[in-house]
């Protein structure tokens, strides 16, 4: 029982730790590309949505090859 309570806490704080790698990284991906993704968003631009999912999913994946 106490290795499964164990597993979820280092589970659930990978999982933390990869959704604030992610957090930074948008960050830093919106400081370096002159947009402001955010107004961009707002007025429905398609476009940047994809461009910043895109982004997303691709440091997802470099997150998770960190974290495994």
């Amino acid at each position: 029982m106490m290795d499964i309570l164990g597993n979820l806490g280092i589970s659930f704080l990978f999982g933390l730790l990869g959704i604030i790698i992610m957090v930074i990284g948008y960050v830093i991906f919106d400081k370096v590309i002159p947009a402001d993704f955010n107004k961009e968003l707002e007025k429905g631009n398609t476009a940047v949505a994809i461009v910043i999912a895109g982004m997303l999913i691709g440091i997802a994946l470099i997150v998770s090859k960190v974290v495994a």
